[in-house]
């Protein structure tokens, strides 16, 4: 009974230190007169190669200063099995050197992200084929301010049905925090008047004048933020 009582005991710290809330993104940027080979090529390589935690969903960057190239999204897994994960093996990195990198210009990043479900309106793996990404980097010093106005956000989307992920990036770069609307409904959800204007939103949940509040927080703490549309292309990730 004892082994049993401690064994239930240690079942919230094994959950905490095995969950999966780590996403990688690659993004990649290929050669204008290759994308037909490079999209073979790379859905190929996905459904051969990454599976599991390792899985890839790949979208199309269709908007703003990456317009034009393509966003892998690896996981999502954990900070332990990506620890743990080592190398892929030759013919995995010998596929990617043969196949894609010679499709690719010499632009690209790789960052790491941490889903925030306290701050999130839909669960991590709700996806969506359509999205928006709105990046937002606070001034130093104001990533927790960031946090608070963020859960003030939270109740407008839960009260108005926004599916909204938020993401925070780790060691990748700049601090920033990723807002990811998921369009459940499709890009309809973007027309002016499907939903009331938010400031009547943000008010009814969080009260009179708040939004005066929420616009001067934005002027004094945000150092800068931009956003893009995303469309998913499902050929070309895992299967």
């Amino acid at each position: 009974m004892r082994k049993f009582l401690t064994g239930l005991l240690a079942l919230p710290f094994i959950a905490f230190a095995q969950e999966k809330s780590v996403v990688s993104v690659n993004r990649v940027f290929p050669k204008q007169d290759k994308v037909q080979l490079f999209e073979k090529a790379l859905g190929a390589h996905a459904q051969k190669y990454h599976k599991g935690d390792f899985a890839w969903r790949v979208y199309s960057i269709e908007s703003g200063p990456d317009a034009g190239g393509y966003h892998i999204t690896e996981g999502p897994s954990s900070w332990d099995a990506i620890d743990k994960r080592g190398d892929l093996g030759a013919e995995h990195t010998a596929d990617w050197d043969r196949n894609i990198a010679p499709l690719l210009t010499e632009r690209g990043s790789i960052s790491y992200s941490v889903y925030r479900p306290e701050l999130s309106s839909v669960e991590l793996t709700a996806y969506s084929d359509k999205i928006a990404i709105t990046h937002v980097y606070p001034k130093p010093g104001y990533s927790g301010d960031l946090e608070e106005a963020i859960k003030k956000l939270k109740k407008v989307w839960d009260a108005s049905g926004q599916t909204i992920a938020v993401y925070e990036s780790s060691s990748s770069g700049e601090p920033q925090m990723a807002l990811v609307t998921r369009y459940k409904q499709g890009l309809k959800e973007r027309e002016r008047n499907f939903r009331a204007p938010m400031k009547d939103r943000y008010e009814t949940s969080n009260g009179a004048g708040s939004w005066e509040t929420y616009t001067q927080f934005l002027r004094n703490s945000i150092d800068h933020s931009w956003s893009e549309l995303l469309f998913l292309k499902p050929a070309l990730g895992s299967k």
